[in-house]
């Protein structure tokens, strides 16, 4: 016990192990209504199955109505109840009204979908009356809105990020590539209720995508599919082979498509159990084999299975040329020119953007006017540009380009008289313009495309501010002459006020380089649903003008800094240098 040093407040919302099983507790007999109040509250950030004992708070009929799963508000801190109760009725003490008040930061909907808000006033109520039990007049709440109600704290230990994985729509069977739909599912250990990590991930897997990602994704499972009556957990055995025994909906499914199915679970659960599951067995209703498939036949849906190879790493030198570091050195090896007018010297560049199979590339004139695309693997002529801004003002012309996993190339045009989102489909035909109808007056100062090109990452500049959003891309009509928009922008990083740089890094993370509120700037990791995970903060690096990760996260995290040159960072090392002299660092895409 300590005997000295300072008093400090500690939050009764603690973040704890996870692996900690909280367990809720009964209101007592003859209980205050600030008893019943708090131990509802408290109730809440407990492991107890489909609130059972949550809702012995409640009045008999109140428990009937309400719906824990409705929605999650996630406060900075646990929620405040008002100190003094509200009495409705002066000289009686019938009726008590509380009010909980706190600072909302974000929701999780009730398909699990997490949205960070900017810091808001959140301000609930809950009004309590005296039933009659089998022991006589007990305080109990008649009134109380639908949903929770965590501190921060309390979510983190109580929930995790799940991706689960769904087909982009618009493409063929032979290019369908996976796209991750992020979730927050609560920590479960009750394989006898259905409600451990691994079946809640399946069932929220099955009922489908999110409603922000539906329109551009699909399930290969048959609409309407469930797992077995009776089925109640599911476990990999002893050979990491998990079954997964599913419903008639699914029992007339062909080969190619159940193998399909496979892979969506196989993808899911990928980060789930401490022992991997390298098989799934999809099972009919009778429990007879569907079909079978295992972890390396489904990296032929893998989101960022476009590159085939470990990614390079590519940079402009000192005299405007597009260099390469081999992916396989993990950023330690000599640099080298690459091929063709990007490397010979015929075009002194500013800014490059590599295509995902590192054949070809997009690069801006010293002065960001225009964009040339061209070969890096063979010698070539310079071609002529490909797009060409007006802007007067460099930093009012092109911004640096992006590749997505389909082979589009798209760029943004800063001109303030005619700024623009334009896509170059397969990088070399005509550019054309997309929609992004709210962008509420902000202007594109920078992007990133996703490796499953379905979303995409945008700096955007208002009255003086830059900050991050992610879109969705829809394309309407045919494949090859399809209408793209970008669509339904939500906030990414709404800790930031303003925001340097962005790159993708993995299928569902993001790393952003921003300031706080008169805060410095920092790098920190932010799922794609605008999320941050408990490790998300980055070691310190001074004046990060540009940052770049890959899609295989185990390679290092690269930063171009302001009179340090380009530095890199391995998993759980510190900041190195790589180069003095080089900036616009990229991975391909």
């Amino acid at each position: 016990m300590p005997v000295s040093g300072d008093i400090k407040a500690v939050d009764a919302s603690q973040p704890g192990d996870s692996q900690v099983q909280v367990y809720a507790v009964a209101p007592r007999d003859g209980a205050t209504p600030n008893e019943v109040v708090d131990g509802f509250l408290e109730s809440m950030t407990s492991d107890d199955s489909d609130f059972r004992t949550t809702r012995k708070y409640l009045t008999k009929e109140a428990s009937r109505r309400w719906k824990p799963s409705a929605e999650t508000s996630v406060l900075a801190k646990a929620p405040n109840r008002s100190d003094r109760p509200v009495h409705d009725h002066d000289r009686t003490t019938t009726e008590v009204t509380y009010t909980l008040t706190g600072e909302q930061v974000a929701t999780v909907d009730a398909q699990n979908a997490y949205q960070p808000l900017v810091p808001t006033d959140f301000s609930r109520t809950l009004h309590l009356v005296r039933e009659k039990t089998p022991d006589g007049k007990e305080w109990r709440i008649d009134s109380v809105p639908d949903g929770l109600v965590l501190g921060q704290s309390d979510f983190k230990r109580l929930y995790r990020s799940v991706n689960k994985y769904y087909f982009a729509t618009g493409r063929s069977d032979a290019e369908a590539t996976l796209v991750a739909d992020p979730v927050y599912l609560r920590n479960r250990t009750d394989p006898s209720t259905g409600m451990d990590t691994v079946t809640q991930a399946v069932r929220s897997l099955l009922r489908g995508p999110t409603d922000w990602l539906r329109p551009a994704v699909a399930s290969r499972f048959p609409k309407g599919t469930d797992l077995r009556k009776g089925v109640v957990s599911l476990t990999p055995d002893d050979r990491n082979v998990l079954k997964v025994p599913l419903d008639k909906n699914a029992d007339g499914t062909g080969q190619r498509v159940c193998r399909m199915m496979a892979s969506q679970v196989l993808f899911t659960l990928r980060d789930l159990t401490s022992a991997r599951v390298e098989q799934v067995e999809l099972q009919r209703s009778d429990g007879s084999p569907l079909c079978v498939l295992d972890a390396d036949q489904a990296e032929a849906y893998a989101p960022d299975g476009s590159s085939g190879g470990p990614d390079s790493q590519y940079f402009v030198d000192a005299k405007g040329r597009v260099e390469r570091i081999p992916g396989s050195t993990r950023g330690s090896g000599e640099p080298e020119p690459v091929a063709g007018p990007f490397g010979d010297g015929a075009l002194k560049v500013s800014a490059v953007g590599v295509a995902r199979d590192e054949q070809s590339a997009a690069a801006l004139s010293q002065h960001n006017e225009s964009l040339y695309v061209a070969s890096i693997a063979a010698d070539g002529e310079l071609p002529v540009p490909a797009l060409t801004s007006k802007a007067a003002d460099p930093e009012d012309r092109l911004t640096a380009p992006s590749w997505d996993g389909r082979g589009d190339l798209w760029v943004a045009d800063r001109d303030p008289d005619d700024s623009r989102l334009l896509r170059l489909p397969h990088g070399t035909d005509k550019p054309q313009e997309v929609t992004v109808p709210s962008l509420g007056g902000s202007r594109i100062a920078g992007l990133r495309l996703s490796s499953d090109g379905v979303r995409i990452a945008l700096l955007l500049t208002k009255d003086g501010h830059t900050t991050l959003k992610i879109g969705r891309i829809e394309r309407l009509g045919p494949q090859d002459d399809a209408e793209v928009s970008v669509v339904d922008l939500r906030q990414a990083a709404p800790q930031f006020a303003d925001v340097t740089a962005v790159s993708w890094s993995g299928r569902s993370r993001l790393v952003v380089v921003g300031k706080e509120q008169g805060g410095v700037q920092q790098v920190r990791y932010v799922q794609a649903d605008g999320s941050t995970p408990s490790s998300g903060v980055l070691p310190g690096v001074n004046q990060v003008l540009a940052i770049a990760a890959a899609d295989d996260e185990q390679l290092p995290l690269m930063a171009d800094t302001f009179g340090d040159g380009i530095v890199k960072l391995l998993p759980g090392d510190n900041w190195q240098t790589v180069l003095k002299e080089g900036s616009a660092l990229v991975y391909p895409g």
